[in-house]
């Protein structure tokens, strides 16, 4: 998820803390987020060095639609576009900083931290230039700012810049970052996949409306030059992404594989059995596949499940707006209140209508553990003093306490004329179709009638604003996705509660919240 997002309050009625998963069928040492192969021979010839012509095919059953990480719709196009683009540093597996255009992690011991908390200053490896041959240089991290801090650029990554003062250039290659407040947190900006670094030279003229609107702006959001050790060759946004070698990166040892191939489509279980039984492919990302299903494909043998260091949560999201088509352009706008979900004892009730027992025991197994916190790491943010035990009963009892009874004996809790019937989408994946026939059940006990609605991966997590069934416009009562923090500070990852980060026509659908507003248990 990272399947990514903004919004403004809603409740998280179900949560289940699923570890995101790859399945490798050449297991090569690298950053994944699924299943992997089995380790032995084939592994070693995965990893071969340069000198050997390979290319390395992952698959991503959700298809990247979008390489500018600051207009991202989803995990699957931040990490399409961290093949090509970098930030200052990223997270390791542990969870460690890892530098990456920065020469050295700041500290306040080597001077780049300061004490009193008030900058961050970095140093740049030196001789770093882009794909086309140009000179990163401090301009450009600079413009990147800019850029995102920007209101009308609708940055999808705004928050983690929200509190930058200013950024001077101190010499050519080293920058000072001064925080509007001091901050504990040094690393909240141009750090991890909402920090990578865009060429001032492409992207010099999509600041404001232009990033969406003006067509050079589209274009480059399709094809962004970079700093990384790949560069763009081909790219048809939901389908297929092509990088060759960046002849320009700063190692020359590296990387190890000619080519990435990141392709698109599919399914969860589809993806996992092309790693894991067909040897389609070297990678399959996101290992959401149902237990029954699972569990075989594993037993054969033949990959490795690889989890990285942070857990994902599967939520369920319930829209404050009213998405009623009747609305016209003010469907679901934040204007227009929800004439069931906008009662905080309605929320109340369905979260304790849901059986997340029943959801991990039969659908999630190995991969999964039910949850009631919204961050499932790491250990010391996960809070131990909420619980969300199932309690049918008493779930009926604060509906009929907010005035929802059955008045026409119809089996569905009606009030003032509007009857209880919510429209619960997500996208096709038979775990998640799994988890709607089950959350559907659990309502309709307490008389909330649910239509289920399941879209295609590559149209829900999609950025066409044309397109009526993307997760940002919510059109539907509740949605459900995965998300997690971009780092072990979920600084950011909460901001996109505040109610500036709603979606709404005004900033095209481009904040990062969904309408949702988390609460302990709900």
């Amino acid at each position: 998820m990272r399947d990514n997002g903004r919004s403004r309050v809603l409740g998280v009625v179900g949560a289940m803390a699923a570890a995101s998963m790859l399945f490798s069928a050449c297991a090569a040492p690298a950053a994944a987020p699924s299943a992997a192969p089995a380790a032995g021979g084939d592994a070693q010839a995965a990893a071969a060095p340069s000198g050997d012509a390979k290319t390395v095919t992952i698959l991503y059953w959700q298809a990247p639609t979008i390489l500018n990480p600051h207009q991202a719709t989803g995990t699957k196009d931040f990490d399409a576009a961290s093949i090509i683009v970098e930030p200052m540093a990223h997270y390791n597996h542990l969870d460690e900083l890892v530098p990456a255009l920065a020469a050295e992690i700041p500290t306040v011991d080597n001077g780049g931290v300061a004490a009193d908390g008030t900058s961050v200053t970095w140093k740049i490896k030196p001789g770093i230039k882009w794909s086309d041959g140009t000179d990163l240089t401090i301009d450009d991290i600079i413009f990147t700012w800019q850029y995102c801090a920007d209101e009308a650029t609708a940055c999808v990554n705004k928050a983690s810049f929200d509190n930058v003062g200013n950024i001077e250039a101190v010499d050519p290659t080293t920058f000072k970052v001064t925080w509007k407040e001091p901050t504990a947190n040094p690393f909240q900006t141009f750090v991890s996949y909402t920090g990578n670094i865009i060429q001032k030279a492409q992207f010099g003229n999509c600041i404001g409306a232009n990033a969406i609107s003006d067509a050079a702006c589209q274009t480059a959001n399709l094809a962004p030059i970079g700093t990384n050790a790949y560069k763009l060759k081909e790219f048809k946004p939901g389908d297929t992404v092509v990088y060759d070698r960046n002849e320009n990166f700063r190692d020359p040892s590296l990387p190890g594989f000619d080519t990435v191939i990141v392709k698109g489509g599919g399914d969860a279980q589809t993806a996992a059995r092309a790693a894991c039984e067909t040897g389609e492919v070297d990678y399959s990302w996101n290992l959401q596949v149902p237990k029954a299903a699972l569990e075989p494909i594993l037993a054969a043998g033949k990959c490795d499940p690889l989890a990285g260091g942070s857990f994902g949560i599967e939520r369920i999201e319930l829209n404050f707006s009213n998405p009623d088509p009747a609305l016209g352009d003010k469907r679901s706008e934040p204007d227009q209140p929800h004439p069931f979900l906008s009662d905080l004892k309605v929320r109340q009730a369905l979260s304790m209508a849901i059986d997340r027992n029943a959801i991990d025991e039969q659908l999630y197994g190995p991969s999964g553990t039910p949850t009631c916190n919204i961050v499932g790491a790491p250990a010391n943010l996960v809070s131990t003093n909420i619980t969300c035990d199932r309690d049918v009963e008493g779930a009926k009892t604060l509906l009929a306490e907010a005035g929802w009874t059955d008045s026409n004996g119809d089996g569905t809790v009606d009030k003032d004329g509007y009857e209880a019937k919510l429209l619960f989408t997500t996208s096709i994946n038979p775990l998640r179709q799994g988890e709607q026939a089950i959350v559907k059940q659990n309502l309709e006990e307490i008389g909330v009638g649910v239509e289920l609605k399941s879209v295609d991966a590559g149209v829900f997590f999609g950025g066409d604003p044309g397109n009526p069934d993307t997760l940002n416009k919510f059109y539907a009562d509740m949605q459900m996705y995965t998300n997690s923090p971009d780092s072990p500070d979920p600084t950011f990852y909460f901001s996109g509660w505040l109610c500036d980060k709603v979606n709404a026509a005004a900033n095209q659908v481009a904040g990062r919240q969904r309408r949702s507003l988390l609460q302990p248990g709900v």
